[in-house]
């Protein structure tokens, strides 16, 4: 029992150092971060040999990595960056060092699927993140979800989505809607309802306010084009009826074909042009529309990271 209290002082000693020598790093790693956009380095890039050194505080070093890995995803995108670097180590390690820390696979996943300066614009790693928390976690019916959207919306590839979609379906907790989306993928991708579903699932069970927001503007985009494109069928009809193209909408509404001016859902009178074609009011405030944006219409440009 002699050798005990030295034993013990020595473990205290190393788990004093391994402590210190965490701050140390991290304050590094905050040093190097306003020039990360040329050289980005994780000081320590193995899950591995970091769940090691976490003398089992994996838990809490886990936290710490899915903080700097919303942080480095904020800070890129508020910039708006090309490039995400550092998005798919940081959430390796997350994820290895607690397998279990369902947001690290849900967020991290539209982190890097969508593209850039939006998110890194890496679906397939998006699919790997998603995959392994399905191994971790195989009773979460929503990594299955998230799987089968990323196959379906980034990957164009109902196949696989379906499959996704079935798998989670099987589950005893699963959202009920898992199962028609998994019928719907027969009628191949780009179907507007799908998306539709897909989007509204995302709003109704998120209970994060950005990803809401963001589903809420898909849904609204969505919206937006299905109505730019019925207008311009009733604009299409009235030139064929009276040979000429309608200078307003209220020529379409006197002569029975809209019930009234149409609006956006944002509130805003829709345009309609010369040439027949319908355009929105204020493309900035719609940000997913595939329809309606005016001739030579460029998003206003983010920020961009300084390159020196």
């Amino acid at each position: 029992m002699k050798g005990s209290p030295q034993v013990t002082l020595f473990a205290i000693a190393l788990l004093v150092l391994s402590m210190a020598c965490s701050m140390l790093l991290l304050r590094q790693l905050d040093k190097t971060r306003p020039v990360a956009t040329l050289q980005e380095t994780l000081f320590i890039s193995s899950p591995k040999v970091l769940q090691r050194m976490s003398l089992g505080y994996s838990g809490l070093l886990a936290d710490i990595y899915w903080t700097r890995a919303v942080q480095y995803f904020g800070g890129h995108h508020v910039a708006g960056a090309e490039h995400y670097n550092l998005l798919a180590p940081l959430l390796e390690i997350t994820t290895t060092l607690d397998p279990h820390l369902l947001p690290a696979y849900e967020f991290g996943s539209s982190f890097l699927t969508a593209q850039p300066p939006n998110g890194a614009g890496m679906p397939e790693k998006a699919v790997e993140l998603m995959e392994n928390g399905i191994r971790n976690n195989p009773s979460e019916w929503r990594l299955y979800f998230n799987l089968g959207f990323i196959y379906y919306m980034e990957l164009k590839n109902p196949n696989k989505a379906a499959d996704a979609f079935i798998r989670g379906s099987k589950l005893p907790n699963a959202h009920p809607l898992l199962k028609v989306m998994a019928a719907r993928m027969a009628d191949a991708a780009g179907d507007t309802l799908t998306s539709q579903m897909m989007w509204k699932l995302t709003y109704d069970t998120s209970t994060d306010k950005l990803v809401r927001a963001n589903a809420a503007a898909h849904l609204t985009a969505l919206i937006v084009d299905a109505q730019v494109g019925e207008l311009e069928s009733v604009v299409a009809r009235y030139q064929i009826v009276s040979g000429r193209t309608p200078a307003t909408f209220s020529e379409l509404v006197r002569a029975g074909m809209l019930m009234g001016i149409p609006i956006d859902p944002v509130g805003n009178p829709y345009i309609l042009t010369p040439d027949g074609r319908v355009e929105v009011t204020d493309p900035d405030k719609l940000p997913f529309i595939k329809m309606g944006k005016p001739l030579g219409y460029k998003a206003p440009d983010l920020p961009k990271l300084p390159t020196d």
